[in-house]
């Protein structure tokens, strides 16, 4: 099993930021205390470190640290774009509950 899946949509948008910015295309997804439900997952474009998880998707990396990876494994990190705005979201199979801004969540 794949510990975590980036989709096209995302990695596009990922390329597109990081040339903007001069930055590598590689996004650091993390997972921080706090929020409403507990839980809230932080985005930053950012190089690998030596113990992080890795996936890649059309030349953009993925890149989860050892303890976020608990958190959301089995997830999909997505680039959505509705009325409401544009935004990362992922869809954690491992989140009990969350919240209505989509940006927190608990185990």
């Amino acid at each position: 099993m794949t510990d975590i899946i980036l989709t096209q949509n995302a990695a596009k948008r990922v390329a597109a930021i990081a040339e903007k910015q001069g930055a590598p295309a590689v996004l650091r997804l993390s997972v921080e205390g706090g929020g409403c439900s507990g839980f809230t997952y932080k985005f930053e474009l950012g190089a690998a470190e030596a113990d992080d998880i890795t996936t890649e998707e059309c030349g953009v990396t993925l890149v989860v640290d050892p303890v976020s990876i608990d958190l959301v494994r089995g997830s999909a990190v997505d680039f959505v774009e509705n009325l409401g705005g544009a935004s990362f979201q992922v869809t954690n199979p491992n989140a009990a509950a969350g919240c209505g801004c989509g940006s927190s969540f608990s185990i």
